[in-house]
């Protein structure tokens, strides 16, 4: 591989993200309860969080806001005030997470520093991505910060432009095989997948991949010999 730079997906590839999602989901269940039962409630907040995304794109606010229409839907707009004040008050809590780094994230970053430029590439919101990123101590690593509000063919190619390089010459590291790997194999770029133990079902496919230059790895220091050798 001739890789010059390489990417990294943040939630769930840098640090933790999707365990407090179903840690406040569990939350909106139990407060729902009355209403619906929790697998029915599940599927109310999906359809309208995907309902929503061309609208409010990803992250904690577009959440708790298709949150609170799915409240507001499922209850027949019966909710009252107090219910959508603790909603509101989940996503604070979820805003102000530590950010707890996965096993060996640091390590390896400082192991390519100064082979490789590297760069963070994720969805999500701005404010709130970059306050991670701060609080995560690992921002002096990258050279470059992306914010997407997608990650199709078209996010990764704009990226590329502006990193001024070649597919060929990119490397994708992530959690996601939908958003992380698929697109950046049909721009003719590298993708590693990194499974994480839980992915949103948005980020799920029905299918295996097969491509020369697609790999997989349980951790990122997994990945380590292939890439300073």
């Amino acid at each position: 591989m001739n890789i010059k730079v390489i990417a990294f997906d943040a939630d769930d590839t840098l640090w933790i993200n999707e365990p407090f999602f179903q840690e406040t989901e569990n939350k909106f269940y139990e407060l729902m309860a009355d209403y619906l039962p929790a697998h029915s409630l599940a599927k109310e907040l999906f359809k309208i969080e995907i309902d929503n995304l061309d609208v409010y794109g990803y992250g904690i606010k577009a959440y708790i806001l298709s949150m609170i229409e799915a409240a507001l839907h499922i209850s027949e707009n019966t909710i009252n005030v107090e219910a959508i004040g603790r909603i509101i008050q989940y996503g604070k809590e979820m805003l102000e997470k530590p950010v707890e780094l996965l096993d060996g994230v640091e390590e390896a970053l400082k192991a390519l520093h100064g082979k490789y430029k590297l760069v963070v590439a994720t969805k999500g919101d701005l404010k709130d991505q970059h306050r991670k990123l701060h609080d995560s101590g690992l921002g002096h690593y990258f050279h470059h910060i992306e914010v997407m509000s997608d990650k199709q063919k078209i996010d990764y190619e704009k990226m590329l432009k502006r990193l001024e390089i070649d597919p060929s010459e990119f490397l994708m590291i992530g959690n996601s095989l939908k958003s992380d790997v698929l697109p950046v194999l049909q721009i003719g770029g590298h993708a590693c997948h990194i499974p994480f133990h839980t992915t949103w079902l948005h980020e799920q496919i029905d299918h295996t991949i097969d491509h020369e230059n697609f790999k997989e790895a349980e951790n990122i220091a997994q990945l380590l010999p292939l890439l300073l050798s």
